[in-house]
């Protein structure tokens, strides 16, 4: 698969020249998140959840509880919209009203499918090396009864749009506007803080690799 198609779902109308249509965008929006919000329409109304997720190639991995309502409508073929945003800074303006923000964006359409259970496993240290790459190396075993009882979806990527407004001008030149007014950018970044041992925890165990893996990867992106 290579560009994203324009669709009447995926078509960006409101500053269209932002929009990318270059799958590397939308797997760059993807591969440096930990989380999407995940919505559907249930009983005639919007409901939308955060998950934690991971891309298997063109598709998007996430699981919750086999006992979830939630989940269970997906894996039935409920349609969802799922979104990631990267909050990279506001955009301060001499007006409110051309103040804005800056972000990367992506939105994903689709009708998920069910991991058979045969694949299950494999899914999941998936989405675990994504969310906490190493982890699985330092813990025990997933166990059969953890594994039934979890759904893992596959949401594949074909029909989602992308976003990115990161190099837009606060202003541009003769524009009428108050010179004397302060006018930039606040960037904004997420930053991983100190890990903070479990009291239940052995004292003298030491924070292992993983944990300080992860932290290095939020700081390098600035975005979770």
């Amino acid at each position: 698969m290579t560009d994203l198609p324009l669709t009447t779902l995926t078509r960006v109308r409101r500053g269209a020249h932002h929009q990318r249509t270059d799958r590397a965008a939308l797997y760059d929006v993807i591969d440096t998140a930990l989380y999407a919000t995940l919505a559907i329409v249930r009983d005639e109304r919007p409901v939308a959840l955060p998950v934690g997720i991971g891309r298997d190639g063109d598709d998007l991995l996430v699981h919750g509880s086999t006992g979830s309502d939630f989940f269970r409508r997906i894996a039935a073929g409920t349609p969802v919209s799922l979104t990631i945003t990267h909050l990279m800074g506001l955009k301060y303006a001499r007006s409110l009203f051309d103040s804005s923000m800056r972000y990367r964006c992506a939105v994903v359409h689709a009708v998920a499918s069910v991991v058979p259970p045969e694949e299950k496993e494999v899914a999941l240290l998936t989405l675990s090396e994504h969310l906490m790459p190493g982890r699985s190396e330092d813990v025990r075993p997933m166990t059969a009864r953890e594994i039934a009882a979890t759904m893992v979806l596959r949401i594949p990527l074909a029909e989602a749009s992308v976003k990115d407004n990161a190099g837009s001008l606060v202003e541009v030149d003769d524009d009428g506007e108050d010179r004397s007014v302060w006018a930039g950018m606040l960037p904004l970044r997420v930053v991983a803080g100190d890990p903070v041992t479990s009291p239940q925890t052995m004292t003298g165990t030491p924070v292992p690799e993983s944990v300080c893996r992860a932290a290095r990867r939020v700081d390098a992106s600035g975005t979770a």
